[in-house]
């Protein structure tokens, strides 16, 4: 290798990114069709709507933090990519290190096929999940940026025949919300961050199988992100107790902010929102998944599990201000340690009298 030659990081060894991104905007479908004029329009009110949504979430929430942040609206292709970009970002300090720790040369046992094949499995996952995002926050960038999906919420609000003023901004309150959670608790991204590699570092322990658990750990990913354990690669390697319940740590953390964000996108209220009890009634049938081939494809993605956590954290939320009011459920914001434990999502009483004392 030359002087100059800068040596290829194992995290992009173990999977072909660009070729998962390529892949992700090949099985992710265009969304509805419309003129020029219609798709700026649509993503002028986008961006209008995630600025209006601002003032919204502080007064319902109580929180304090930073005004702006970046917003991008993307297509469905747009979304797979910053999150190919995140996923390796996510696991690029982490694969580097094992290697270092075991001696092993980046190549070794995976190469180019495996690396392609990796990546497709990453760019199909991504494509089909692209048609059912709407946005979301992206606090692992620098800086942190707020990605709305507008095919996808196009779709979705042709789908529910909702009005689409109220639906946008429905759905700009719900990612601003978390905006709002990872830039108003400075600690969180790192702490959430931390956990995820952490537990993701603790499956590459026998050097004669770590080109196959690097590649279950990138298969996996995306499940571990939504707090699936049902047919995951990553997840059907967990063996010891330590492991699970940091994965239910994880999981208990998305269940919170899935959740407070569905309870500050209803609780903005009509005076906002005139169609909300309507667009909430009809969403959350959109969630549950109608047909026998959706239902199918949901387990399969994971979807399922998200849908619980929406509904277990919103659950927790609604319990937890009902005793001691919106800046007593703030405290959660505090400390890693007020934080709730995977038990207490499902017993509120139990967080409000461990941090409340």
């Amino acid at each position: 290798m030359a002087a100059t030659e800068t040596p290829t990081p194992p995290v992009d060894v173990i999977v072909d990114w660009e070729f998962a991104a390529r892949m992700a905007a090949r099985v992710g479908r265009p969304g509805p069709v419309v003129s020029p004029a219609e798709a700026a329009a649509t993503v002028a009110e986008l961006r209008a709507s995630a600025l209006a949504s601002q003032g919204h979430v502080r007064r319902v929430t109580g929180l304090d933090a930073p005004a702006g942040g970046g917003v991008l609206v993307v297509d469905r292709a747009g979304w797979s990519r910053a999150n190919v970009a995140a996923f390796r970002e996510l696991l690029g300090p982490v694969v580097a290190e094992a290697y270092e720790k075991r001696g092993r040369s980046p190549g070794a046992g995976i190469g180019a096929v495996g690396a392609r094949v990796t990546g497709a499995e990453i760019g199909t996952l991504l494509g089909i999940l692209s048609s059912r995002v709407l946005g979301q926050y992206d606090a692992f960038a620098n800086p942190g940026r707020l990605l709305l999906v507008a095919p996808t919420i196009l779709a979705v609000e042709q789908e529910l025949d909702v009005p689409s003023a109220d639906f946008r901004l429905w759905v700009c309150l719900h990612e601003e919300t978390h905006r709002v959670q990872f830039t108003a608790t400075p600690w969180l991204a790192e702490h959430l961050l931390g956990e995820v590699r952490t537990l993701i570092a603790e499956l590459m322990l026998e050097p004669s199988q770590l080109a196959e658990r690097l590649a279950a750990v990138v298969r996996g990913l995306p499940d571990l992100l939504r707090g699936n354990g049902s047919g995951a690669p990553l997840l059907d390697a967990l063996q010891t107790p330590a492991q699970r319940e940091r994965l239910a740590g994880v999981t208990a953390v998305m269940s919170l902010l899935e959740g407070h964000a569905d309870v500050v996108m209803d609780d903005v209220g009509p005076d906002v929102v005139p169609s909300v009890a309507v667009i909430r009634r009809r969403f959350s049938r959109r969630r549950a998944g109608r047909g026998t081939v959706d239902q199918i494809l949901r387990r399969l993605l994971g979807l399922d599990a998200k849908a619980r956590q929406y509904a277990d954290g919103a659950r927790f939320v609604r319990a937890v201000v009902d005793r001691v009011g919106m800046p007593g459920f703030n405290a959660v914001w505090s400390s890693p340690a007020a934080l709730p434990k995977a038990v207490e999502i499902a017993d509120p009483a139990a967080w409000v009298r461990r941090v409340h004392g």
